[in-house]
């Protein structure tokens, strides 16, 4: 077994390769003038099972091609299997037509994704709400892992945030928030939101009163401008609520996005580094390998 990884996830391709004792092979990636993407691998695959680690979460058009160049050249070069690990999906949140003329994006990626040839997909909390699992939406075995218990329990032991009852943002959150506050025995609230923009929501709950003066672990899956958190943490915040630490599994963190978090009156932002960022405290790498092994060895 060999482990490649794009320019998206350099850092954790190598954490998957170390933990499942398997070749990193490099990957070079350049520009030409006018922008096209050139790939060159630099190691042999031809027979091998190949990991081709990949994740989308910021610049996704560049990365998305250039995982199609990575993939289709695998299988150009007679590699037996690809196994794609992309954690972060990207244009999974237009998970439907919403208007008339619309493009359905995520339909659109994954044919893309399935005709370069990939045996098997990987990603990590997938922005999906109206699709139960990636499994309804590839033709080939496809798996959802969730960073969220890694995350509830960083917080809970890491930075000692005792007996915290977990927080979703919004409706969408909730899976999120019952996954983390299962994995840590903790009960849960989610609150409501409403979007004014693409910058700006409204949030409220009638049951904010159960947050005074208990430590609180809101969870999302992306925190991206931030505004859905901020909103969430402030309404919390003045709930009375004793300890406010924010998290998410993708921490794409455009603009102020970690700032309006903290003035709102979170202590610190925690994520993963399904894509790398500040923030990325907790790894995904070794719930990657293991379903790696599953999905290989079993």
């Amino acid at each position: 077994m060999k482990v490649l990884a794009g320019s998206g996830s350099r850092v954790l391709g190598l954490k998957v390769a170390r933990l499942l004792n398997a070749e990193m092979v490099d990957v070079q990636v350049r520009r030409f003038p006018d922008g096209e993407i050139y790939v060159r691998l630099l190691g042999e695959v031809e027979g091998e099972d190949v990991v081709l680690v990949q994740s989308m979460g910021k610049n996704p058009n560049e990365l998305l091609v250039e995982f199609l160049l990575l993939a289709d050249t695998l299988k150009d070069l007679k590699a037996r299997k690809v196994i794609a690990v992309v954690p972060y999906f990207p244009y999974a949140r237009q998970d439907a037509r919403f208007k008339p003329g619309e493009a359905f994006s995520l339909k659109t990626v994954v044919k893309l994704v399935e005709d370069v040839g990939i045996d098997a997909m990987i990603t990590v909390d997938m922005h999906l709400h109206r699709i139960e699992s990636p499994s309804k939406i590839f033709n080939i075995p496809a798996f959802n892992l969730t960073a969220m218990p890694l995350l509830a329990e960083y917080a809970l032991k890491t930075l000692n945030l005792e007996e915290p009852i977990v927080v979703g943002p919004d409706e969408e959150a909730e899976q999120w928030a019952k996954t983390a506050a299962e994995s840590i025995g903790s009960g849960y609230l989610v609150l409501s939101k409403v979007r004014l923009d693409d910058y700006k929501v409204e949030i409220s709950s009638p049951q904010l009163n159960r947050v005074k003066g208990r430590n609180v672990l809101i969870v999302d899956d992306i925190i991206s401008t931030g505004g859905t958190m901020s909103k969430a943490v402030k309404q919390v915040s003045e709930a009375g609520a004793k300890r406010i630490v924010a998290a998410c599994t993708h921490p794409l963190l455009v603009g102020d996005s970690v700032y309006n978090i903290l003035k709102a009156g979170a202590e610190c932002v925690i994520g993963s580094d399904t894509v790398q960022s500040h923030v990325s405290y907790v790894s995904v790498a070794p719930i990657i390998a293991n379903k790696l092994k599953e999905i290989l060895f079993s």
